[in-house]
């Protein structure tokens, strides 16, 4: 342990004062009013460090300066690396005495950029008066002393999705410090190089640390954006993902529409046909079994399913949408049940690139979201039993001729694998005791009664690899603003979002162990 928090804990034992301290949320936020600018200004060197997964130097520095922020803080820091693989930055703040021990998930990448599409280079951070959308500046970023709009917002790639807990993490470390606030729980930080590139290999990075790990009572995960209200919100699970794409194929080569057109197979058509058989105008899955495996939710879930904000109509009016899939289900009814989505759709060109010509393939990208219960192969293979079923011949590469003139209709289908579901039931002990506290953080930050409890996030984690695979439970507690662009260009941070999460981080890591069987 760091010989800071040696200290801080040697000066309690020895002094009566220490009755007296400050709570952790209130050293926390007397710290954050202090030190804004700073604060803002340390985020935005973070965004800064470019952070795709597969740029391994760019990465590599980006771990580093992560694991050194940690380690001036009083954690126990390192980097565990396999070769070729971005790295796991690993901190440890162990504090004797303590009788539980939390896990904290961040990933520190981000996802690719395209910097043609951004208003700014998106490793350039970027502050504005208020969202784009809504008409904001750019303003500069504030000196020290200076005051800081809770309404501003920071653009940067990984400003919502993930850097953002991070930069809320370090401020609650120094305020603990200089107010003498000691944890009550060990925490142990986990923040993975590879989540936006599958975390291929956040499961060996897990055996490394194995014996570490086992003693987690309860895993947190720092990611995702608040409620669309703009109200806070704790999620008990996650959607799995997986993707497959399709190809469908006609003649052998783009031919003329003009010579040929109304005789050869017009593959554009033929992909529509098989992709809208497999959805209905209600946005019902006809896959047979789809929803076969569902795994049913439990009372607690239902109830807070009940409790949710009647959002729809507002969120429909925001994306200037009349209908959604499956109305009168509301959208956390719909996270709780498997999608089936076309990412994309490929054939031949369109405006001014557009040619006569009949292509001789059609491709569509399919996006499945995945739900307790329903597993990645399980699904492929539902997916595939229809196409064929559809009248098709499925191949997993480009047929030959033999089999061309063997079989009218072929559908090569590739692609699968992926993260399956996971929900952590909401009556697990340690899970209500981050929930109190959760739920006075947002209590004191929004106002009573305006933590969201939802059972189920619509986005995907790797959160099936501490559920299941490791046996504990895990919750998401978000903090993003939810129109932060995520994956998108002008990824975005609201401040005061940001104000938020330290209060919350502060909460969680000073909550008591409370009996509440």
């Amino acid at each position: 342990m760091c010989r800071s928090w040696l200290t801080i804990l040697a000066a309690l034992l020895l002094s009566p004062a220490a009755l007296l301290a400050q709570s952790g949320p209130d050293a926390a936020r007397a710290f954050r009013e202090a030190h804004e600018a700073r604060i803002l200004t340390d985020f935005a060197e973070l965004l800064s460090y470019p952070n795709r997964a597969s740029d391994l130097e760019d990465i590599r520095a980006a771990a580093t300066f992560i694991r050194d922020e940690l380690a001036q803080r009083g954690v126990e820091s390192r980097l565990l690396e396999i070769d070729g693989v971005a790295p796991l930055v690993y901190g440890e703040l162990r504090i004797p005495g303590a009788t539980r021990t939390l896990g904290i998930y961040v990933h520190y990448d981000g996802q690719p950029v395209d910097p043609d599409n951004w208003t700014h280079p998106p490793f350039e951070p970027t502050l504005y008066s208020a969202s784009m959308e809504a008409g904001g500046t750019p303003v500069p970023m504030p000196g020290l002393g200076e005051s800081v709009d809770p309404e501003w917002r920071l653009y940067a790639r990984s400003a919502g999705d993930d850097k953002a807990p991070i930069a809320a993490i370090l401020p609650v470390l120094d305020a603990f410090e200089e107010e003498g606030v000691v944890p009550t729980s060990n925490l142990i930080f986990f923040f993975d190089g590879e989540e936006e590139a599958g975390s291929a290999h956040l499961g060996d990075y897990m055996d490394m640390t194995s014996e570490a790990l086992e003693e987690i009572d309860v895993w947190l995960f720092f990611d995702g954006p608040a409620h669309q209200s703009g109200r806070p919100q704790v999620t008990y699970g996650v959607r799995g993902s997986m993707g497959m794409e399709i190809t469908v194929y006609g003649a052998t080569r783009n031919l003329h529409s003009g010579h040929y057109g109304n005789w050869a197979p017009d593959t554009g058509n033929i992909l529509a046909r098989l992709l809208a058989s497999m959805k209905d105008e209600s946005g019902r899955v006809l896959v047979e079994g789809w929803y076969d495996s569902v795994a049913p939710i439990g009372p607690e879930e239902r109830a807070a399913l009940e409790g949710l904000p009647n959002f729809d109509d507002q969120l429909k009016a925001e994306l200037g949408i009349v209908q959604s899939e499956g109305e009168p289900e509301t959208l956390a009814e719909r996270i709780l049940v498997p999608a089936l989505n076309i990412r994309g759709i490929t054939s031949g060109n369109t405006g001014a690139r557009a040619r006569n010509v009949i292509p001789n393939v059609a491709v569509a990208s399919l996006g499945i979201r995945l739900v307790k219960g329903t597993e990645p192969d399980q699904m492929r293979d539902l997916v595939v039993r229809h196409i064929e079923s559809q009248g098709f011949h499925v191949v997993s590469e480009d047929p030959d001729m033999e089999t061309r003139l063997r079989y009218p209709r072929i559908a090569k289908v590739t692609g699968g694998g992926g993260y399956p579901a996971s929900r952590t039931e909401m009556a697990d002990p340690a899970v209500r005791e981050v929930t109190q506290a959760a739920s006075e953080a947002a209590d004191r930050a929004f106002g009573p009664g305006s933590l969201v409890l939802s059972p189920g996030m619509g986005g995907t984690l790797p959160l099936f690899l501490f559920t299941e695979r490791a046996g504990k439970p895990a919750i998401i507690v978000p903090v993003a603003n939810h129109d932060n662009n995520q994956h998108a260009p002008d990824e975005n941070l609201r401040i005061a979002n940001l104000w938020y999460a330290i209060d919350l981080y502060a909460a969680l890591f000073t909550m008591p162990v409370r009996d509440i069987s």
